[in-house]
Order: structure tokens, then sequence, then C-alpha cells
């Protein structure tokens, strides 16, 4: 499948956050949309957030609890910001979704209620306040800058799976995402506004700033518990039920193409997806192959180049590249060196009967 890359498609690298990213990392955060993601323009927090992703990195297998989150960061030599270079997005990771706590979200459901006398039934949509994805692993903190090339949206969100598949005794087998929901111009959710509103007397984005991307355990202690029957809420209510806002479209769709589904469940704030995936059962995961062999299949079958995501095994020295193809010369040599000879490696694009 043609593919378009950048020029130099190996000068994009995916990293580690580091602790001299934080100028960069928080010029996206001001350029990411309010109340989009869990990206917070909030210096201090972001600060704390790297810090928390450098012990994650740092912490040895034996010792992990559950509770690490991981940051990446995605680079572009040429630039004065950043360590090396230009922070194009940055992508994270919570080892567990609500650890120590619930982890809540909207379940859809149909209630089929019927009466033989009258020769009707009816299917009813419902939504249940639930906890199902407490203690998955979750995707988070998800943003590129809109002139980013356009393979990099792949590399940002790919490689952090690979990453997944590399140390899955750190994760969950369950592979969660939640996505942000319809909102207006105003930035008001026609959902809350329709369901939370009533039960927290607050503003949409009071409220999201208030779960911060944790496990929203305290809507617990004020939402009900009984089902919320779709057709007595408000039409505009209604139609933003699992709709997803443009924003997240990008990372949304390489979700989608890897396997993950997004019919199940709805963020309990603004109705977005919440997509869903079995890790070992995603494609760049079962596509994975060590470097060398994709080279060997190369020099087997000197067709069209495919490009690849390539990363390294370590953890804490984690890297991820893109490679336009893996034939022999400078180009793959080089790439070799870096990652080296044991490094992983996926189709960038996958090929559609994946």
């Amino acid at each position: 499948m043609a593919a378009l890359l950048p020029v130099s498609p190996e000068s994009l690298l995916l990293r580690p956050v580091a602790a001299s990213d934080l100028d960069a990392l928080q010029l996206l955060a001001a350029a990411a949309a309010p109340g989009i993601g869990s990206l917070r323009n909030d210096r201090a927090g972001l600060r704390r957030r790297i810090e928390q992703s450098l012990q994650g990195f740092a912490t040895n297998d034996e010792d992990t609890s559950s509770e690490e989150s991981y940051l990446f960061v995605l680079e572009q030599p040429g630039d004065r910001i950043g360590p090396g270079g230009r922070l194009l997005g940055c992508a994270g990771i919570t080892a567990r979704a609500g650890f120590g706590s619930r982890f809540y979200s909207y379940r859809n459901e149909f209630v089929v209620a019927s009466s033989p006398a009258l020769g009707l039934i009816h299917r009813t949509h419902t939504l249940h306040l639930c906890h199902d994805l407490t203690g998955s692993t979750l995707l988070t903190a998800f943003y590129i800058v809109p002139d980013a090339p356009p393979a990099a949206a792949q590399l940002l969100s790919r490689g952090r799976l690979l990453f997944l598949a590399l140390h899955a005794q750190r994760f969950s087998e369950r592979i969660v995402a939640e996505f942000p929901g319809l909102l207006d111009a105003a930035g008001a959710s026609p959902f809350w506004d329709a369901v939370g509103r009533h039960f927290f007397a607050m503003d949409y984005p009071q409220a999201e700033l208030l779960a911060g991307g944790r496990s929203k355990a305290f809507i617990a202690d004020l939402m009900p518990q009984s089902p919320l029957y779709v057709p007595l809420l408000p039409e505009a209510a209604q139609r933003a039920i699992g709709q997803l806002h443009p924003d997240g479209l990008v990372p949304f769709q390489i979700l989608l193409d890897e396997g993950f589904d997004a019919d199940s469940y709805i963020d309990i704030f603004d109705g977005g997806p919440t997509a869903e995936g079995r890790l070992q059962a995603l494609h760049s995961v079962r596509a994975a192959r060590p470097l060398g062999e994709w080279a060997q299949r190369a020099a087997a079958m000197p067709a069209a180049p495919m490009p690849l995501l390539a990363c390294t095994r370590r953890r804490s020295g984690f890297r991820a590249r893109l490679l336009a193809s893996v034939e022999p010369g400078p180009a793959s040599a080089a790439a070799l060196a870096e990652l080296g000879d044991d490094a992983l490696a996926t189709p960038l694009y996958l090929p559609e009967a994946a």
C-alpha cells in the first residue's frame, strides 16, 4: 500500500519524555484545544507528569505497582525547542485505569419490553453507570501539531502500542482510550448539560478539569446508579452519545484500524466514545517481527519498499523510528546500529487484509 512519508522519515524520533522537555511540552499543551483530551496547560501539573513518567520508566519489573504512568514525545530535529529538536506531539499510558479506586464509564445496553396482549415489542437504548474498565491499561494525552508530517501520528500512536507489547507484564491485556465528545462553540457539552450537570452543579469545563484524567471515582457519590433511558434525554444529548469531537479523529481512526471497538462504552462527562481492544489482537502487535527478519524479506522480494515502524526493546532507553524501507544501504545500517539488531518492527500502514 502506498504511503506518504516525510522526506527523511528516519528523522522522526519517538522517545520517553525528559525533564528538559517541560517548556516544549507546555507549548503543546497550550496549543491543544481546552477541554479536549488529558493534556492540560498547567506547568506544575506537566512537571509532575514528567516526574511520574521518569519514575515509571525507571521502575524495575519486580517493583511495579500498576500505578505507573508513561509519557512519550515525538521529536523532529532541526529546531532549538526541546533537547534535540522540535516536539511534534506527545502520547501517554496509564498502567491501570482507576488504580486504587474505580474507573467509571457508561455502558450501552438495550432493554427489550414486550406486551403479547397488545402485540408490541419495544427495544430501548439505556446507559448503565459501570466500572467494567477498571484495571485496564489507559491510553492518554495524545496530541500532535497540525503541521506534523502525515506519518507522524502513526509513529506516535502505534509506537506506544509496541512498547506495551514489549513490556506486557507491566500492563493489562485490555487496552482502552477515551475520546472527546461533541462540544458546542462555547465549549459546552450537550450530554453533560442533560445528565451530569443536574447532579454536580458545575459546567462541563469545570467538571473535566476536576477529573483531571484520573479515575473519576467521585462521580459515584453523586450520580444516579439506575440506568438512564436515552429516549428521555433531550435530542441534542441523544445525538451526542458516542459521537467524536473532530480533534480526536486522527488517533481514533488509528485505533479503529488497529482493531479497537468503540461501540460498548462512552465517557460519563461528554458522551464521547471509548475504544477498547486486546493487546495481542492488535494488528501492529500481531504483525511485529524482528527488524532483521523484515530486512531478509525485503532482500528476497525486492518489490516496492514497505515502510516500517521500528523500536528498541529497551524500556528506559526506548526509541522508535519510521523507516522508509529496510533495503540494504546506509539508512538501514544506521537504523540497525541505533535501534539494535534485535529491534522490533511492524508495517507502518496495515494491509487491508490484516
